[in-house]
């Protein structure tokens, strides 16, 4: 029997699918082979006039933003001849469904790989991550992970880990289910459910106590196991909650934990060995934008993928990059972090359609645990 039979699926969950599907199909335009869209469009790596052309762009925003600014996007204006129009209002997706995927609402998104990968189940959206790597120059330069998506090529990541205060915790953390040791009652945290980190670390968790990461009763028990705990909205928080003591380990990616250890706080992280899945940022380039807007995308995903902005966003971010040939900042290398085939092994990307197949259960589940 395949997993999928092994999983019954709502009957809430058909009902919404089938209603997202039919309204995408009902905004779609027929198909024109003679439309710009049949055009092959590829970016050489030289600069071009756009001829003031807009490029639209979702990207995280606030600090984010500021930052993508003034690094890359002023800069990237000027040398192309464009204006870029950026939309730091996430989620995305109900803006792509509503467009349709002949016309899409944006050219190129920087998201989480959930809401990409629902967005594509939707409809016939975005390019390949080989169709981009093949396109542009600095393609040929990415490690053959960051085409795992299926739907967008990662630019950077860092990995899941626990942060735990390093003055309060003796011994120190080695192990995923020592989460669960019956002294963090109370002061374990995690992230509500529409969190990537949540959902990231429900499937470890499935692993870890099940048979395999489709076990799903064995990650709702160690949802069960793991309550008391802090429920903390996003990454931010979660640093604050350590800081005060409040949290003494907490589901983490590695940069957020580094972060906190150069401030000088009494923190130290450990790293999921079990298996090693990965918090990324990662490019979409929509398959029907025209052909200006979908080289001028192109464009912007070559350079992010240029190895001395790979060191900016190192240095600001502890993001750790997909290309063989970038230079680890040294707030990185201090770390132990290198950049080579045997620290990338065994990194994950979790079967994000299987999740999206079952999430009604698993957050209704989760969610009903959460606040018992």
């Amino acid at each position: 029997m395949s997993k999928k039979n092994k999983i019954n699926n709502s009957r809430r969950k058909f009902i919404k699918d089938t209603a997202i599907l039919t309204a995408a199909a009902s905004t779609l335009p027929l198909f024109n082979i003679n439309h710009a869209w049949s055009q092959d469009v590829v970016f050489d790596g030289e600069p071009f006039d756009a001829g003031g052309a807009e490029l639209k762009l979702g990207e995280w925003g606030g600090f984010w933003e500021e930052f993508m600014r003034e690094a890359f996007i002023n800069d990237f204006e000027k040398r192309y001849n464009c204006k870029i129009s950026y939309d730091g209002a996430w989620p995305w997706f109900p803006k792509f469904i509503a467009s349709g995927d002949k016309n899409p609402a944006y050219d190129i998104c920087n998201w989480n790989i959930p809401e990409m990968v629902k967005t594509a189940r939707a409809g016939d959206f975005f390019m390949s991550p080989d169709e981009i790597a093949s396109a542009i120059p600095n393609g040929a330069n990415v490690w053959d992970f960051a085409k795992d998506t299926g739907v967008g090529l990662t630019w950077a990541f860092g990995q899941y880990a626990y942060v735990y205060r390093s003055d309060l915790v003796d011994p120190p953390i080695t192990d995923f289910k020592q989460f669960w040791d019956k002294k963090f009652d109370g002061m374990r945290g995690t992230y509500i459910t529409s969190n990537t980190l949540q959902m990231v670390f429900f499937l470890a968790s499935c692993q870890a106590f099940g048979k395999d990461a489709y076990d799903l009763e064995a990650g709702y028990q160690a949802m069960r196991d793991a309550m008391p705990a802090k429920i903390s909205d996003f990454t931010g928080n979660m640093q604050t909650l350590v800081e005060r003591g409040e949290v003494q380990i907490g589901v983490q990616w590695e940069g957020e934990c580094y972060l906190q250890m150069d401030k000088g706080i009494p923190v130290d992280n450990f790293i999921w060995q079990h298996q090693k899945p990965l918090l990324t940022q990662t490019h979409t380039v929509s398959k029907y934008s025209d052909p200006v807007q979908k080289k001028l995308a192109l464009a912007y995903v070559n350079e992010k993928l240029d190895p001395k902005f790979m060191n900016k966003a190192g240095e600001t971010f502890y993001l750790r990059p997909t290309i063989k040939n970038a230079e680890l900042p040294e707030l990185l290398t201090s770390k132990g972090v290198k950049n080579d085939a045997n620290a990338l092994d065994g990194l994950h990307t979790p079967d994000w359609n299987f999740y999206l197949e079952n999430e009604d259960d698993i957050v209704e589940t989760v969610n009903e645990i959460f606040t018992s």
